[in-house]
């Protein structure tokens, strides 16, 4: 089993900044991927960002573009995500998780292509 484990977030003006991270532990080694998801009220949980095992390939959902950076430290076990231009839409809990998977990101937009996941954080983006 993996664990994971998120921290970071908060409440920010529009506009602001965080960077979440999410640290692993347990049996880590075989996971491929990396990812980030968040669920906003009353909506659906939606894919974020992801990253592959050696860091060289990540993936982003058209809306955060440009904006969001997810990176990861292997030697700590842990995946990061830097949030700048932050907008109220950007509201939600955002949730890690990881996979075994070896598949391309773009076909892990789907929650339950995911393994495991973290209990999620909470990012309030104020106006």
């Amino acid at each position: 089993q993996v664990q994971l484990v998120e921290s970071g977030g908060g409440l920010v003006q529009a506009g602001g900044a965080l960077r979440l991270s999410c640290a692993a532990s347990g049996r880590t080694s075989g996971t491929y991927a990396m990812g980030w998801f968040r669920q906003a009220p009353e909506k659906e949980r939606a894919f974020v960002a992801a990253i592959t095992l050696s860091g060289s390939s990540t993936y982003y959902t058209d809306s955060v573009k440009g904006r969001f950076t997810i990176s990861r430290d292997n030697a700590k076990k842990t995946v990061y995500l830097r949030m700048n231009s932050l907008k109220p839409e950007d509201t939600a809990v955002y949730y890690c998780a990881a996979t075994r998977k070896i598949a391309a990101l773009s076909g892990m937009l789907e929650g339950k292509r995911w393994d495991y996941w973290g209990p999620g954080t909470q990012v309030t983006v104020s106006s």
